[in-house]
Protein backbone atom coordinates (compact mmCIF):
# COMPACT_ATOMS: atom_id res chain seq x y z
CA UNK A 1 0.00 0.00 0.00
CA UNK A 2 1.06 3.26 -0.95
CA UNK A 3 1.35 5.46 2.52
CA UNK A 4 0.06 9.14 2.51
CA UNK A 5 3.26 10.41 2.82
CA UNK A 6 4.24 8.96 -0.87
CA UNK A 7 0.61 10.06 -2.03
CA UNK A 8 0.67 13.50 -0.90
CA UNK A 9 4.94 13.79 -3.07
CA UNK A 10 3.41 12.04 -5.91
CA UNK A 11 0.18 14.06 -6.56
CA UNK A 12 1.83 17.51 -6.09
CA UNK A 13 4.13 16.33 -8.46
CA UNK A 14 2.18 14.80 -10.75
CA UNK A 15 -0.06 18.62 -11.29
CA UNK A 16 4.01 20.56 -11.51
CA UNK A 17 4.70 17.78 -14.37
CA UNK A 18 1.37 17.76 -16.12
CA UNK A 19 1.56 22.04 -16.42
CA UNK A 20 -1.92 21.74 -14.09
CA UNK A 21 0.11 23.87 -11.40
CA UNK A 22 3.04 26.21 -12.69
CA UNK A 23 6.43 28.22 -11.47
CA UNK A 24 5.14 30.07 -9.39
CA UNK A 25 1.77 28.94 -8.20
CA UNK A 26 0.41 28.75 -5.17
CA UNK A 27 -0.12 25.33 -3.56
CA UNK A 28 -2.78 24.57 -0.88
CA UNK A 29 -1.58 25.49 2.64
CA UNK A 30 -0.25 22.88 5.15
CA UNK A 31 -4.08 22.47 6.73
CA UNK A 32 -5.51 22.38 3.42
CA UNK A 33 -4.02 18.88 3.02
CA UNK A 34 -4.31 17.94 6.28
CA UNK A 35 -7.65 17.78 5.62
CA UNK A 36 -7.74 16.46 2.67
CA UNK A 37 -5.50 13.83 3.12
CA UNK A 38 -7.03 13.28 6.84
CA UNK A 39 -3.58 12.79 7.75
CA UNK A 40 -1.41 15.18 10.60
CA UNK A 41 0.57 17.88 9.91
CA UNK A 42 3.92 16.18 10.63
CA UNK A 43 2.66 14.15 7.47
CA UNK A 44 1.95 16.72 5.35
CA UNK A 45 5.47 18.65 5.96
CA UNK A 46 7.51 16.07 5.57
CA UNK A 47 6.21 15.74 1.87
CA UNK A 48 6.47 19.45 1.86
CA UNK A 49 10.19 19.17 2.44
CA UNK A 50 11.06 16.60 0.15
CA UNK A 51 9.78 18.37 -2.36
CA UNK A 52 11.42 21.10 -1.74
CA UNK A 53 14.92 19.31 -0.98
CA UNK A 54 14.13 17.92 -4.76
CA UNK A 55 13.63 21.42 -6.07
CA UNK A 56 10.03 21.23 -7.12
CA UNK A 57 8.67 24.20 -4.68
CA UNK A 58 9.43 26.65 -2.79
CA UNK A 59 8.52 27.08 1.68
CA UNK A 60 8.30 30.30 2.40
CA UNK A 61 7.91 31.17 6.08
CA UNK A 62 4.39 33.06 6.33
CA UNK A 63 3.66 32.92 3.05
CA UNK A 64 3.27 29.07 2.30
CA UNK A 65 4.44 26.78 -0.57
CA UNK A 66 5.23 27.57 -4.53
CA UNK A 67 5.92 25.95 -7.42
CA UNK A 68 9.80 26.32 -8.01
CA UNK A 69 11.22 28.12 -11.47
CA UNK A 70 12.91 25.17 -13.15
CA UNK A 71 16.81 25.27 -11.84
CA UNK A 72 19.71 24.80 -14.41
CA UNK A 73 22.56 24.78 -12.51
CA UNK A 74 22.23 21.47 -10.29
CA UNK A 75 24.58 19.03 -13.14
CA UNK A 76 28.60 19.75 -13.36
CA UNK A 77 27.46 21.24 -16.36
CA UNK A 78 24.95 24.08 -17.35
CA UNK A 79 22.53 23.37 -19.33
CA UNK A 80 21.52 26.00 -21.35
CA UNK A 81 19.64 26.00 -24.65
CA UNK A 82 21.54 26.88 -27.65
CA UNK A 83 19.36 30.14 -28.79
CA UNK A 84 20.35 31.78 -25.04
CA UNK A 85 23.78 31.02 -25.84
CA UNK A 86 24.00 32.28 -28.87
CA UNK A 87 22.38 35.43 -28.18
CA UNK A 88 24.95 35.89 -24.89
CA UNK A 89 27.90 35.31 -27.29
CA UNK A 90 26.65 38.10 -29.34
CA UNK A 91 25.34 36.66 -31.91
CA UNK A 92 22.15 35.99 -34.09
CA UNK A 93 20.32 32.80 -34.20
CA UNK A 94 17.25 31.40 -35.31
CA UNK A 95 15.52 28.10 -36.00
CA UNK A 96 13.59 25.84 -37.72
CA UNK A 97 11.48 22.68 -37.52
CA UNK A 98 12.54 20.21 -39.87
CA UNK A 99 10.12 16.95 -38.57
CA UNK A 100 7.72 16.51 -35.58
CA UNK A 101 6.04 13.35 -35.08
CA UNK A 102 4.38 11.15 -32.42
CA UNK A 103 5.36 8.17 -32.18
CA UNK A 104 6.01 5.01 -29.78
CA UNK A 105 8.66 3.59 -28.38
CA UNK A 106 11.07 0.77 -30.22
CA UNK A 107 12.37 -2.07 -28.41
CA UNK A 108 15.47 -0.77 -28.72
CA UNK A 109 15.14 2.99 -28.20
CA UNK A 110 13.07 1.77 -25.04
CA UNK A 111 15.47 -0.39 -23.71
CA UNK A 112 18.40 2.85 -23.85
CA UNK A 113 16.31 5.61 -22.46
CA UNK A 114 15.20 2.12 -19.62
CA UNK A 115 11.54 3.24 -20.15
CA UNK A 116 8.63 1.13 -21.36
CA UNK A 117 8.40 -0.36 -24.72
CA UNK A 118 5.39 1.33 -27.08
CA UNK A 119 5.32 4.68 -24.78
CA UNK A 120 4.36 7.53 -26.66
CA UNK A 121 7.27 10.07 -27.22
CA UNK A 122 6.89 13.47 -29.40
CA UNK A 123 10.11 13.40 -31.55
CA UNK A 124 11.23 16.49 -33.16
CA UNK A 125 14.20 17.43 -35.34
CA UNK A 126 15.40 20.75 -35.47
CA UNK A 127 17.96 23.16 -36.88
CA UNK A 128 19.89 25.76 -35.22
CA UNK A 129 21.28 28.69 -37.63
CA UNK A 130 23.74 31.07 -35.77
CA UNK A 131 24.91 34.43 -37.92
CA UNK A 132 23.26 32.82 -41.25
CA UNK A 133 25.32 29.30 -41.19
CA UNK A 134 23.75 25.94 -39.82
CA UNK A 135 25.55 25.27 -36.40
CA UNK A 136 23.08 22.33 -34.74
CA UNK A 137 21.11 19.68 -35.82
CA UNK A 138 18.93 18.93 -32.87
CA UNK A 139 17.13 15.54 -32.91
CA UNK A 140 15.00 15.26 -29.51
CA UNK A 141 12.75 12.52 -27.94
CA UNK A 142 10.03 14.23 -25.44
CA UNK A 143 8.69 11.20 -23.36
CA UNK A 144 4.66 12.38 -23.41
CA UNK A 145 3.93 11.15 -19.95
CA UNK A 146 6.23 12.96 -18.17
CA UNK A 147 5.75 16.30 -20.47
CA UNK A 148 1.78 15.81 -21.63
CA UNK A 149 1.55 19.60 -22.68
CA UNK A 150 4.25 19.00 -25.28
CA UNK A 151 1.89 17.21 -27.44
CA UNK A 152 -0.04 20.27 -28.52
CA UNK A 153 3.14 22.75 -28.38
CA UNK A 154 4.26 23.79 -32.19
CA UNK A 155 7.34 25.17 -30.93
CA UNK A 156 6.72 27.51 -33.88
CA UNK A 157 8.30 30.42 -31.66
CA UNK A 158 10.22 28.73 -29.11
CA UNK A 159 13.08 26.08 -29.33
CA UNK A 160 12.62 22.78 -27.59
CA UNK A 161 15.28 23.62 -25.51
CA UNK A 162 14.26 26.73 -24.16
CA UNK A 163 10.73 25.32 -23.93
CA UNK A 164 11.78 22.43 -21.57
CA UNK A 165 14.16 24.54 -19.27
CA UNK A 166 11.14 27.15 -19.27
CA UNK A 167 8.10 24.89 -18.02
CA UNK A 168 9.71 21.13 -16.91
CA UNK A 169 11.07 20.56 -13.61
CA UNK A 170 14.13 18.14 -14.12
CA UNK A 171 16.62 16.54 -10.86
CA UNK A 172 19.09 14.76 -12.78
CA UNK A 173 21.11 15.07 -16.17
CA UNK A 174 23.18 13.08 -18.01
CA UNK A 175 25.74 14.47 -20.75
CA UNK A 176 28.08 12.34 -23.05
CA UNK A 177 30.52 14.55 -25.33
CA UNK A 178 31.72 12.76 -28.56
CA UNK A 179 33.59 13.07 -31.58
CA UNK A 180 31.76 11.82 -34.81
CA UNK A 181 31.50 11.54 -38.66
CA UNK A 182 29.11 13.37 -41.00
CA UNK A 183 26.85 11.12 -42.47
CA UNK A 184 25.19 11.90 -46.08
CA UNK A 185 22.40 13.44 -43.98
CA UNK A 186 23.62 15.24 -41.10
CA UNK A 187 26.43 16.66 -43.98
CA UNK A 188 23.41 17.97 -46.01
CA UNK A 189 21.95 19.88 -43.39
CA UNK A 190 24.73 21.04 -41.55
CA UNK A 191 25.94 22.42 -45.53
CA UNK A 192 29.53 20.15 -45.05
CA UNK A 193 31.12 17.33 -46.34
CA UNK A 194 30.10 13.46 -45.70
CA UNK A 195 32.56 12.31 -42.98
CA UNK A 196 33.51 15.75 -41.86
CA UNK A 197 34.28 15.99 -38.21
CA UNK A 198 31.48 17.00 -35.76
CA UNK A 199 30.92 17.51 -31.82
CA UNK A 200 27.88 15.63 -30.66
CA UNK A 201 26.36 16.37 -26.97
CA UNK A 202 23.90 13.41 -25.55
CA UNK A 203 21.75 14.79 -23.03
CA UNK A 204 19.28 12.60 -20.71
CA UNK A 205 17.51 14.69 -18.44
CA UNK A 206 15.18 12.98 -15.63
CA UNK A 207 12.55 14.35 -12.52
CA UNK A 208 12.65 12.02 -10.13
CA UNK A 209 13.70 8.76 -11.71
CA UNK A 210 11.31 9.33 -15.22
CA UNK A 211 12.94 10.36 -18.32
CA UNK A 212 11.43 13.98 -19.38
CA UNK A 213 13.81 13.85 -22.29
CA UNK A 214 16.44 12.65 -24.78
CA UNK A 215 18.30 14.72 -26.63
CA UNK A 216 21.38 14.65 -29.67
CA UNK A 217 22.65 17.82 -30.35
CA UNK A 218 25.73 17.59 -33.42
CA UNK A 219 27.67 20.62 -34.52
CA UNK A 220 30.16 21.06 -37.63
CA UNK A 221 33.30 20.59 -35.72
CA UNK A 222 35.04 23.60 -37.37
CA UNK A 223 31.92 25.71 -35.73
CA UNK A 224 31.63 24.90 -32.25
CA UNK A 225 33.78 24.23 -29.58
CA UNK A 226 33.07 23.59 -25.57
CA UNK A 227 35.39 24.62 -22.94
CA UNK A 228 35.63 24.28 -19.18
CA UNK A 229 37.39 25.36 -16.12
CA UNK A 230 38.21 22.61 -13.60
CA UNK A 231 39.08 22.82 -10.01
CA UNK A 232 41.37 20.00 -9.40
CA UNK A 233 41.12 19.70 -5.64
CA UNK A 234 37.42 20.09 -5.41
CA UNK A 235 36.91 17.29 -8.67
CA UNK A 236 34.09 19.79 -9.89
CA UNK A 237 33.51 21.97 -13.17
CA UNK A 238 32.97 25.13 -12.06
CA UNK A 239 32.20 27.10 -15.17
CA UNK A 240 31.17 25.56 -18.83
CA UNK A 241 31.19 27.83 -22.00
CA UNK A 242 30.02 26.79 -25.31
CA UNK A 243 30.49 29.13 -28.34
CA UNK A 244 31.13 29.18 -31.91
CA UNK A 245 34.50 28.42 -33.00
CA UNK A 246 35.33 32.43 -33.86
CA UNK A 247 35.05 33.21 -30.17
CA UNK A 248 38.09 31.77 -29.30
Amino acid sequence: MVSIYQRIFTDIETKIISGDWRPGDRIPVEHELVAEYRCSRMTVSKALSALAERGMIVRRRKTGSFVASPQIDRTVMDIQDISTEAELAGHEHRFEILARTVERLGEAEAQQLSEPADAEVLRLQCLHIVDGRPNAIERRIIMLDAVPRAREESFASIPPGKWLLEQVPWSKAKHVIRAVSADTGTARILQTERGEACLSLIRQTWQNGRTVTYVEITHPGDRFQFAGTFHPRQFELAKITRGSVSDR
